[in-house]
């Protein structure tokens, strides 16, 4: 719809407002008079009914001019005024309409006929027809233009207000995560392990600057989020070490396919707070990624206390106690991307943890895949990668 209203505005007839008008103002009365100088010639009405029509006609033509500029000031109106002052100008329109077509008629048709009074208005039935017909046309060619305009003002909003939902959920990064990494560098610092320090605070300002620029449209290619993924979880190893095990199985025909950028990163995060953190062993994480026909399926797949530790959401999807946006922003992101073509579920892991399950259309472009294979020095997608 949105491609209708803009070739109606760029590229279609109505694109010059006036130049339309005078086109089917011109072209209107034109058939309108070859329309009567026929039917005079086929009733035998003989060449000298001609005249009178060209009067008639131009007569027409200049009444509609001037009911076309009081109909712009009665079109803004209330409707009951509207329909009022429309009534009222299309009446007055017919009536001397008819006293100008009854005198041409009378002067250069029928010298001998002199009409006098309500003979005048003999033509109104037909006169207010044509002129009825031409103010529908009118109102409906204007308020079809008022409705495309109106409507693209709509579709206007409703995108900048769907971009700025996406950047606004794009942008809620736990701010738990960044307080646990800064305290984390701070106690590197104090305990003079400068080059860990320094190394985490390098992560941690290529992970913000992944996820604070980004592309205008928040999407990213299955490798960048992958690679994002490594950082974060670079990140956290170095809070947990050996607890955090990770591993990445992700198929090569999807390193190019295109999702919501930072999409994994709340699960990948839930995982790290409701599995590693209360367990003394850690746990494992995997990430894995694949096509199936024209679907991309990702899953997140962890070895901690799994459903029993979830909660749920008011809208009945499970959530883990104690995560305010996490899978909430999850789920918005993508209806916000995919509307209803989309699957997002939690199940048990077994024999124990949870495996966060998302299913969105397959999307990429021409140059997708050579690009994010180049940028992926870390993933095996053949096998598992233990990081």
């Amino acid at each position: 719809m949105a491609d209708m209203f803009d070739d109606l505005k760029h590229n279609g007839f109505f694109h010059d407002k006036n130049r339309a008008f005078w086109i089917l103002q011109g072209g209107g009365w034109i058939a309108y008079l070859l329309l009567r100088a026929l039917s005079g010639l086929a009733n035998s009405m003989g060449v000298s009914f001609i005249l009178p029509a060209m009067i008639i006609t131009a007569t027409g033509f200049s009444l509609t001019l001037l009911m076309a500029a009081a109909y712009r000031r009665v079109i803004v109106m209330r409707p009951l005024w509207t329909w009022i002052w429309t009534t009222v100008i299309l009446c007055g329109g017919a009536a001397l309409f008819s006293v100008l077509e009854v005198w041409a008629h009378a002067t250069f048709y029928q010298p001998g006929w002199k009409p006098q009074g309500i003979e005048f208005l003999g033509a109104i039935l037909l006169d207010f027809s044509v002129l009825g017909a031409w103010t529908g046309l009118y109102y409906g060619i204007n308020y079809y233009l008022l409705l495309a305009a109106q409507s693209e003002r709509m579709l206007s909003v409703a995108a900048q207000a769907n971009s700025a939902q996406l950047e606004m959920l794009r942008y809620q990064l736990n701010p738990h995560f960044l307080f646990n990494t800064l305290n984390s560098i701070s106690t590197l610092v104090l305990l003079k392990q400068t080059e860990r320090a320094n190394a985490m605070l390098s992560r941690l300002a290529s992970f913000l600057r992944y996820s604070l620029v980004g592309e205008r449209e928040g999407l990213a290619t299955v490798a960048q989020e992958a690679e994002a993924l490594k950082l974060y979880l670079d990140i956290e190893r170095t809070r947990f070490e050996a607890r955090l095990r990770t591993r990445f199985d992700i198929a090569p025909d999807v390193l190019g396919a295109r999702l919501p950028s930072l999409l994994l990163q709340p699960i990948v995060e839930n995982a790290v707070k409701y599995a590693v953190t209360p367990s003394e062993t850690g746990a494992d994480i995997l990430i894995d990624a694949r096509r199936m026909a024209d679907r991309l399926v990702l899953t997140v797949a962890d070895t901690g206390v799994g459903l029993s530790g979830v909660a749920t959401l008011p809208s009945g999807d499970p959530q883990p106690s104690g995560t305010n946006v996490g899978l909430a922003n999850i789920r918005e992101r993508l209806v916000q991307a995919y509307g209803t073509d989309h699957r997002f579920e939690l199940a048990e892991n077994q024999p124990h943890g949870l495996i966060v399950l998302i299913d969105i259309p397959y999307q990429t472009d021409a140059n997708g895949t050579a690009q994010a294979a180049s940028s992926l020095p870390f993933v095996q997608p053949t096998a598992m990668a233990t990081q």
